[in-house]
């Protein structure tokens, strides 16, 4: 089960992005089309974890810049993300970081029984809730609304407490030279202890990513056990990462 999003979709959010909250009457005007289409855009939406519906209207389900990061890419994101479904098998325990892609996992696995969920992501709770086959568990920490992420010490501890076979975490930037990298220090230890309590670690992260660096480097490429990306990678690159022991997946 996938969630693209139209043109219109992607004018709504681009609207609400800018503009907070908006009536059904306004977004009816500007794209010269009924309240009873623009309606069932947002209940579309809001099903898939993008708005929350208000009375006349609508206002964005996360911050303006996480909404900007869901609109970019989408292709490549959605293809990294099945192929990290993938992966997961019935009855599987896995953990998902906080991240724009990462979050997109769950909603590929439509299908699967018994499959245990361990994130700090507040997006992956809002996507699996249309999945009742999924058990979630969520970290608890502290809520940093820019990445719709829990961290701290909470988040920590609790992550050491459970042991699962797979773990999918992002990056806001890699590289051979600087390894993984994040703009936060407590995303960082998220990451690290989500390493420490898995059986293999895989980064989604689209090519974009690749040659960028974040404040904090926390892991080299080597410490991976797997990387998907799209095939948008430069070959040069891929070559290198493929020398490590390392798998790379272009999708």
């Amino acid at each position: 089960m996938t969630f693209d999003l139209n043109d219109r979709e992607n004018f709504i959010l681009g609207e609400m992005a800018e503009k907070g909250s908006i009536s059904v009457t306004a977004l009816a005007r500007r794209l010269e089309v009924s309240e009873v289409t623009i309606r069932s855009d947002l209940k579309g939406l809001e099903e898939k974890g993008f708005v929350n519906r208000t009375r006349g209207g609508a206002s964005p389900a996360f911050q303006k810049n996480i909404v900007d990061r869901q609109r970019l890419r989408q292709e490549e994101k959605n293809r990294i993300a099945k192929a990290a479904a993938d992966l997961v098998k019935d009855g599987d325990s896995i953990m998902i970081e906080a991240g724009t892609t990462t979050a997109l996992i769950v909603r590929h696995l439509a299908g699967r029984r018994g499959v245990q969920i361990v994130t700090n992501s507040t997006l992956v709770f809002s996507y699996s809730r249309l999945n009742p086959a999924l058990t979630i568990i969520l970290t608890g920490g502290v809520f940093r609304k820019e990445s719709e992420s829990l961290v701290g010490p909470v988040a920590v501890r609790a992550i050491r407490d459970f042991n699962v076979r797979l773990a999918f975490i992002g990056t806001d930037g890699f590289s051979l030279e600087r390894g993984l990298t994040t703009q936060f220090v407590e995303g960082a230890e998220v990451i690290k202890a989500m390493k420490e309590r898995t059986r293999e670690t895989w980064l989604v992260a689209d090519s974009s990513k690749y040659g960028r660096s974040g404040f904090v480097s926390f892991m080299t490429l080597s410490e991976v056990d797997g990387i998907i990306s799209d095939t948008g990678f430069e070959r040069t690159a891929a070559d290198s990462i493929r020398e490590l022991p390392v798998e790379l997946r272009l999708v």
